[in-house]
């Protein structure tokens, strides 16, 4: 896959492209992607994907500032890869940009530079200005400027249709479980380990604070997971808490990203790692006493084990 940004596009051939947003890489935008290989193959052409970077609603206002991503950017490019698109382009988005209606931006920059021949939409896609840039608008701009457009049907998995809005209320929920199903693959965090007070080697369950890459990464809803941890070559078992650790309280009202790396000993300290979530497996809750703390412990790391072993790290198809 060729990745451009800027806004000069490069010219194609027979293009067929869809245009998004694209956060999370879900089993919808999966389906949208197959549709653009498919076209393109009819056609003899090339399949392009065009996104947008900073996310529009960070630029304009919106509350942005408080949205959270399910991807980054350099985890969306590796995903898109994963899915055999030609080409990948990224334009800037600016208050400037977002100031073009939604036909003069297909016309200018995908059929005049690109060369659009077949524009695939995701089901209640838009976009644009005053999200104008919708299926039924754009199909009059489509008899205008000689392409052809069809949208999709939406994709529906446990009678939830998929969407990266419906994925963000899952993990904020803590059903990371079901995040996995809509995405097809563990939802993960990525992050290097940094010293802590090692409260938790004292009482025989010493962790790893994780300290995200990306702080713009949705962190799901406070609680114990069993996750797979990836260090180097290494694929361990985990189990992570997420919460402001009320028993030992090491943080004083600070959020705190730990996990405990089953049967593991090493200095990890520095290490760069992946967190793959693989099922919730209890609250965060306050024990009266460290005993009954390291007692609960002991039954989170036994049930950690019996999901972890059930499961494995690579990402759910189904």
């Amino acid at each position: 896959m060729k990745i451009h940004t800027g806004t000069g596009l490069e010219r194609l051939k027979n293009p067929v492209i869809s245009i998004g947003i694209f956060d999370g890489v879900h089993k919808g935008h999966a389906a949208v992607f197959e549709k653009v290989r498919q076209g393109a193959r009819e056609r003899d052409g090339e399949s392009a994907i065009v996104t947008f970077w900073p996310h529009p609603r960070r630029v304009l206002g919106k509350n942005g500032d408080k949205l959270k991503f399910l991807t980054s950017l350099i985890e969306k490019q590796a995903l898109i890869r994963h899915h055999k698109i030609d080409h990948l382009f990224i334009i800037p988005f600016t208050k400037e940009f977002a100031r073009l209606p939604a036909c003069n931006f297909v016309k200018e920059y995908l059929v005049d530079r690109a060369g659009l021949t077949h524009l695939v939409f995701g089901h209640g896609h838009h976009f644009g200005r005053k999200r104008e840039g919708n299926y039924g608008n754009l199909k009059t701009c489509a008899e205008n400027y000689g392409f052809t457009i069809e949208q999709l049907d939406p994709v529906v998995e446990d009678g939830i249709m998929v969407s990266s809005s419906a994925i963000r209320d899952s993990l904020s929920s803590g059903n990371v479980k079901l995040a996995s199903k809509l995405l097809s693959y563990h939802y993960s965090l990525q992050g290097t380990i940094i010293g802590g007070q090692r409260l938790g080697r004292e009482i025989g369950y010493p962790t790893a604070n994780l300290e995200p890459d990306d702080t713009d990464k949705l962190i799901p809803a406070d609680g114990v997971y069993a996750v797979w941890v990836r260090m180097g070559e290494k694929s361990l078992m985990g189990m992570m808490n997420i919460g402001f650790r009320p028993t030992i309280n090491e943080y004083q009202g600070n959020k705190s990203l730990e996990v405990h790396l089953i049967n593991f000993k090493g200095d990890v300290y520095n290490q760069h790692i992946k967190i793959s979530f693989i099922d919730r497996i209890r609250d965060e809750i306050r024990f009266e006493t460290i005993d009954r703390l390291k007692n609960q412990l002991k039954k989170d790391k036994e049930v950690a084990v019996k999901i972890l072993s059930g499961s494995d790290t690579n990402a759910p198809k189904n």
